[in-house]
């Protein structure tokens, strides 16, 4: 049995934290081929523009929201990664505008050959954390496997008149990001030991971060669209909120803040293959400008683990919305704007 002091959990996955989605593309692939359920008139965000959360109408006042999400490894310390996993989880919820309720654990773990004190430890990270968002940890489940994951199922609660979704942006909205990005690219350098101490706690405090404080700063606003930045990457997610919005979006490259070294580590090598597949994706809807290079194209594609929101504001609000994340120490900025050009796509400036 290998100790806790021993293993470096990142070592036991080939891929880390959101990045071990299935890719954009074979997603999509596998759910068009599914058929089309009978549409239930309580449900009032479904999988049809590829949401944060499904929500389902209970009454004319509440509405349920559900998600779930769980990932191999992202860090190495265990308590660590059970932070990470939950407030990643917890996010999504965030991200309709709904206040998350209840969370049931999911473990997969190679109970025979890794130290118990571990699982342990993970569990005891994620509890820290869905007690920091007031939500209630009901149950879970577990199965015996070579590859550690863990994640959660989360219910939240919203009223119906409220729920914020990634399809309800409006030509001329400022768009407003509320953590850096580089997660991607920073974690595979954790797994290939090439960040200090330092820079490891930067990325996992990012990572850890609930966006409770940011949601409900922004539910004080008349914010259009949101959604939470996670696997297909800054630009794959907004590419969603174009789409389901019906709208264009111009992101300004040198607005979108970065995590200290990213480019640096980038240029070195150090670029996960989910970042690599979300360009491959998004490429045909974004237009890059002619002297942008593969690296910058990719660190806006970079696969993210419990990411910030990406929040679409009437522009008159922006700036107060702006001032208030701020003065609650969230790290946000204004990364772009919607228009009414180039609908479902995308534009880097």
């Amino acid at each position: 049995m290998t100790s806790n002091s021993t293993i470096k959990l990142t070592s036991l996955s080939s891929k880390g934290g959101c990045g071990c989605k299935i890719g954009p593309a074979d997603l999509r692939q596998v759910i068009s081929s599914l058929p089309l359920a009978e549409r239930n008139p309580n449900l009032l965000v479904g999988i049809e523009t590829s949401d944060d959360a499904g929500v389902f109408r209970i009454r004319d006042d509440l509405a349920l929201v559900q998600t779930v999400d769980f990932f191999t490894p992202i860090v190495d310390d265990p308590y660590s990664f059970g932070q990470i996993a939950a407030a990643n989880a917890i996010s999504d919820i965030y991200a309709m505008g709904g206040k998350p309720l209840t969370v049931l654990n999911i473990v997969a773990f190679p109970i025979a050959t890794l130290d118990k004190q571990i699982l342990a430890d993970i569990l005891r990270g994620a509890a820290d954390k869905v007690k920091e968002a007031g939500a209630t940890l009901v149950g879970g489940h577990s199965i015996d496997d070579k590859e550690p994951k863990f994640g959660l199922a989360v219910t939240g609660l919203i009223h119906p008149d409220q729920i914020r979704t990634n399809a309800g942006a409006k030509p001329g909205n400022k768009l407003i990001l509320t953590k850096p990005i580089g997660v991607g690219i920073m974690t595979t350098s954790i797994k290939k030991e090439q960040l200090s101490a330092e820079e490891v706690e930067r990325v996992t405090r990012v990572m850890a971060t609930l966006n409770k404080t940011a949601a409900e700063i922004m539910n004080n606003y008349k914010v259009q669209a949101c959604t939470d930045v996670t696997g297909f990457g800054l630009i794959g997610h907004a590419l969603e909120m174009a789409k389901g919005s019906g709208v264009g979006i111009n992101i300004v490259k040198d607005a979108v803040p970065l995590l200290p070294r990213v480019r640096e580590l980038a240029e070195a090598g150090f670029v996960p293959g989910g970042t690599k597949n979300n360009y491959a994706y998004i490429e045909s809807d974004v237009v890059f400008p002619a002297d942008m290079d593969q690296t910058d194209r990719w660190i806006l594609c970079d696969a993210v683990t419990s990411g910030g929101l990406l929040i679409a504001v009437p522009a008159e609000q922006s700036d107060q919305l702006l001032h208030d994340l701020k003065d609650a120490g969230v790290e946000a900025g204004v990364i772009g704007e919607t228009t009414i050009e180039h609908a479902g796509r995308i534009v880097v400036i």
